[in-house]
Order: structure tokens, then sequence, then C-alpha cells
């Protein structure tokens, strides 16, 4: 079973919990707010989904996941924070993919020791919630592994989505 870290339980988090959940996957879900945890933990128990573990550390999150989800805000020293720590403590096997509209996935990925297993998912997290199952463009770099792509692909085509692969440049 494919096992999906998400970093972040606010509103966008929290969905995606449920509906990988929903989908078949393992989710580790982690925030540093107990709070935010606790409103997720009430997400999944109405949707009566077992699918969904609840960690207070990005480590604890990363360390048996196959793809890892950030869900903090798209700026650019948050995303470098988050992708910092799920580049240090994740196995290396761990596909990185980060929601980002403002941000470029090149210079992103450039910044960790994996480059070729992160993927950027070109889209207004709001949008994704309110607009599930329409088309989202996931945005690679000429050194994206085939696999990473796959695995990301497949992952939303799971949630409904229609994937489409777009190789950024810049």
């Amino acid at each position: 079973m494919t096992t999906i870290a998400i970093i972040g339980a606010g509103p966008l988090g929290r969905w995606l919990a449920v509906e990988a959940a929903r989908a078949g996957y393992r989710v580790l879900l982690e925030d540093v707010m107990p709070a935010k945890l606790a409103l997720a933990a009430q997400a999944a128990e109405d949707a009566a989904l077992s699918g969904v573990e609840f960690v207070s550390t990005v480590e604890d999150a990363v360390r048996e996941a196959d793809l890892a989800i950030d869900c903090v805000p798209d700026e650019l020293e948050s995303k470098l924070e988050i992708l910092w720590l799920m580049d240090r403590m994740a196995p290396p096997k761990m596909a990185i993919a980060t929601p980002t509209m403002a941000q470029s996935i090149v210079d992103l990925a450039s910044c960790t020791y994996r480059p070729e297993r992160c993927v950027a998912i070109a889209a207004d997290p709001r949008e994704l919630v309110k607009d599930a199952r329409a088309e989202i463009v996931l945005r690679t770099t000429e050194q994206t592994l085939g696999e990473v792509a796959a695995l990301v692909t497949e992952f939303w085509q799971r949630l409904g989505f229609v994937p489409r692969v777009e190789v950024a440049t810049d």
C-alpha cells in the first residue's frame, strides 16, 4: 500500500487526507498545532475513515512515506523550510509534491538532495477543495524521474482529477 504524508492540517491538508484515505491510501497527517489535528481527526471520523494516522512531527510523517505533499503557505520561505525538513528526514525513495502557483519547481527542486523526485502541483489550494475532479497541472523538471511523475499522476487520478504533466524549464 502506498503511504502518503501530508504536512499541514489546514483546510487543504484535511481535505487531502480524507480524499486520499477514501482512495485507499495510508495517510500520515502532520501538523504542529494540536487543534488542527483535532479538526482533522473529527473530519476523518465524520467520513468514517480509518486510513488516516495523525502525527506531530514531520519526521514521523515522512519516515515511511512514498509521497509527501506539503500544505504550507505558498511563500518562498515557507516552501523552502518545509522542503528542507522533508528532504532531510525522508527515505531516499520518497517523492515530494508541493502545491504552488508562485514558486518555480526548478528552483525549489534545486534546493533539495532529490531534485529528480520533486513535482509541483500548479493549482490554487482553495480551488482544489472547491473544484475537485477537474484538470490539474503537475509541473516536473527535466530531471524528474518518470516513476515519480507516474506516482503523483496516479495519486491525483485516484482522487478523481485529470492530471496533465508539463515540464517546467524556469
